[in-house]
């Protein structure tokens, strides 16, 4: 089970340090992300998670992701966060991450 958790819980924690190296070093070359409910991804590939990541989170001294829950499911990892920083208040997501091969493959974002 550590092969699964352990890529999330590392890109969570340099998530919060704004660490895009380490961040990075969690997902897959051809990683996918998707922003629900929408069918086409948001995200395809390592360089447009960097560039994105880069561009609109990392530069940005207030975020910081707080965990409030954490479920494993196979290779599936459901993480209940509240994000600071984005706006005026937290805002809750679910981010939902498939781990193959101990790096994240795809994720899909469910914003309240």
């Amino acid at each position: 089970m550590s092969a699964v958790i352990d890529p999330v819980a590392r890109q969570f924690e340099a998530y919060n340090r704004r660490d895009l190296t380490a961040f990075l070093a969690c997902f897959a070359e051809d990683f996918t992300s998707y922003r629900m409910p929408a069918v086409s991804p948001a995200l395809q590939g390592k360089d447009a998670l960097a560039a994105f990541y880069a561009e609109h989170r990392f530069n940005n001294p207030a975020l910081r992701a707080e965990l409030v829950s954490r479920t494993v499911l196979g290779r599936m990892v459901f993480d209940h966060e509240r994000i600071h920083g984005l706006g005026a208040q937290a805002q809750e997501t679910m981010a939902v991450f498939e781990v193959e091969d101990s790096l994240i493959r795809t994720a899909w974002f469910y914003a309240a």
